[in-house]
């Protein structure tokens, strides 16, 4: 599977040791990385197909202070989709009302029908990106149906929603951003952690070399805004359990045999 990064804090900090760290991880995760800066509403995303620890385009970039009060990683090990630009994450679409909706996966979608329409629409072939454009076009529906735009806490109701419903038999360790809110949640237990430091917080696969990490809260949504926590959702307790036969048949279906 992959491994995803979170970075939310009070100001701006660098955070090259940090991805430093994190991108080393990539030669057991070698399908490619991305990452992104936000700033506001306005997302600047870069991404290779390539492993991070080959990646001359990734060394240089790291080479230079990076400083930001919010980031995404990713390092990518593939099960759906080919190892090419369109599938690396992130991925990032804006809603009906201009809000830029950016999101980063861990996991795998085995049994949700209602993702199955974005096949054809698309850009990539990856479950992860058909499960932003449906929590894009959920939360247009939801701004439709108010007749304004949603407030930050009807984002994060739509969004525990959605998590409870998405995560029942699938594995669904994701950090979504929305120009506002960082959310997080995972369920499978284990593979998600976090480190709070004095105005910021970390959010990591696997704990990183510095510092002391924590299990992150499991089976729950939770958002955050300048390293703080805003928002917390209701333990659904969706726990997903691998199952060999499941990804075996996942395995040949996109395989095409």
């Amino acid at each position: 599977m992959c491994e995803i990064f979170g970075f939310s804090s009070l100001e701006h900090r660098k955070i090259n040791s940090e991805l430093n760290d994190f991108y080393s991880h990539s030669i057991s995760h070698p399908d490619g990385w991305g990452l992104a800066l936000f700033n506001g509403n306005e997302a600047n995303i870069e991404k290779e197909s390539v492993a991070a620890h080959k990646s001359k385009y990734l060394k240089d970039r790291l080479s230079v202070p990076i400083e930001t009060d919010t980031a995404f990683a990713h390092i990518r090990y593939a099960t759906v989709g080919d190892v090419v630009y369109k599938n690396s994450h992130p991925y990032t679409h804006r809603d009906r009302l201009g809000r830029r909706w950016t999101l980063i996966h861990n996991g795998t979608i085995f049994d949700f029908p209602e993702l199955l329409r974005y096949r054809g629409v698309q850009m990539g072939d990856t479950d992860s990106e058909r499960i932003l454009l449906y929590i894009v076009d959920e939360m247009d529906r939801e701004a439709c149906e108010k007749g304004a735009e949603l407030t930050a806490s009807e984002r994060f109701d739509v969004l525990d929603r959605l998590m409870y419903r998405m995560s029942e038999g699938n594995k669904l360790n994701l950090l979504v951003y929305d120009g506002e809110l960082m959310y997080a949640h995972y369920n499978s237990e284990g593979s998600l952690h976090f480190r709070k430091g004095d105005g910021d917080i970390i959010i990591t696969t696997q704990p990183l070399s510095v510092g002391t990490w924590e299990e992150f809260p499991f089976t729950k949504l939770m958002a955050f805004s300048k390293g703080k926590v805003v928002f917390e959702g209701t333990e659904h307790g969706h726990r997903y359990i691998e199952d060999k036969e499941s990804v075996d048949q996942m395995n040949l279906t996109y395989s095409g045999l």
